[in-house]
């Protein structure tokens, strides 16, 4: 009797990594699919802010259309034409994207 009952107390095979498995392969998912392109896009939109000059064709996260027209690098300002006579102050962070000048003329 007391045999059968130190054979049933005793565990099975395969603990440590076995166990954890799952769990790796669900943080190396996750990583591949959410984390790492986020990483890359941030990176990516932070070099774009920091490439910005006088002259490049911005739109903003509000969706406002504007050419560059002054850079206050202290503040991280920039001051957007949108129009004749009409300027905007924008913060640099505000940017969402940068215009391409070839999307530009298809629109001339």
């Amino acid at each position: 009797m007391e045999i059968l009952l130190a054979q049933s107390s005793q565990t099975p095979g395969g603990g440590g990594l076995a166990q954890f498995l799952p769990f790796i392969l669900i943080f190396l998912i996750i990583y591949f699919l959410m984390i790492r392109p986020q990483t890359k896009r941030q990176k990516e939109k932070r070099q774009m802010l920091e490439n910005l000059k006088k002259g490049d064709h911005v739109v903003t996260s509000g969706g406002i259309y504007g050419k560059i027209t002054r850079i206050i690098e202290k503040d991280s300002i920039l001051i957007l034409s949108i129009d004749k006579n009409v300027s905007i102050h924008v913060s640099k962070s505000a940017i969402a994207n940068l215009v391409s000048k070839s999307s530009k003329d298809k629109e001339k």
